[in-house]
């Protein structure tokens, strides 16, 4: 075989180094993006505290007419919007359904929806304890755990304030406030009071689009 002269050489090496010039750069890209995955966990972490992984990881089967455009608002832009959009002073009890739980489901969610919640026909695949939280705090863990659900497909899952024996009359501050927030986040189709084996008037169990 003969030998690539210089000119041969001269050809060839331009060639060479785009692609390794393209090889960098998809490796650059792939650590960005890598890194970028992991700021957003620990800020989520700092942020809420662990989330557990229920074992059963059955889904539950929801139909979407047109998937959800992906936010492109920065995580604290987006707590900033969520603080100012879910209002404390909400009307809920207008919407809530007229049951001794007060559970809720969006307009056009069949009340199938809620029987099926509440007898545990969709396994829970995620959790989040609201213990310990200032209201602002724990409004704010809510949003990033529903985006965090949302991106990893859980749907059924459920979000623990407490039963409030340490309030002023005995009625939790923070159990009223969620079922507030909740009932205006649009990621929420249904809600219910949790099932006394899964904390009872402590929890509530939310089913997300």
């Amino acid at each position: 075989m003969r030998g690539l002269g210089l000119a041969g050489l001269a050809e060839i090496q331009p060639i060479l180094k785009r692609r390794r010039d393209e090889v960098e750069r998809a490796a650059r890209e792939r650590a960005e993006q890598l890194a970028a995955l992991d700021r957003e966990r620990r800020r989520f972490e700092l942020s809420v505290g662990p989330v557990t992984r229920m074992k059963d990881q059955r889904l539950a089967v929801l139909r979407r007419e047109a998937p959800r455009p992906e936010p492109k608002q920065s995580a604290a832009d987006e707590a900033d919007v969520l603080r100012q959009a879910l209002s404390d002073g909400f009307d809920v009890e207008s919407l809530l359904e007229t049951d001794e739980e007060l559970s809720y489901r969006r307009p056009g969610v069949s009340t199938n929806v809620l029987h099926r919640l509440r007898r545990g026909h969709w396994s829970l695949q995620a959790q989040l304890d609201l213990h310990g939280l200032r209201q602002d705090e724990a409004r704010e863990a809510i949003g990033h755990f529903f985006h965090l659900c949302q991106a990893q497909e859980r749907r059924c899952v459920r979000i623990i304030h407490g039963k409030g024996h340490g309030s002023p009359g005995r009625e939790g501050i923070l159990r009223v406030k969620v079922r507030r927030w909740l009932v205006q986040h649009d990621a929420v189709l249904a809600f219910v009071q949790a099932r006394a084996d899964e904390g009872g008037a402590g929890a509530l169990v939310v089913l997300l689009a």
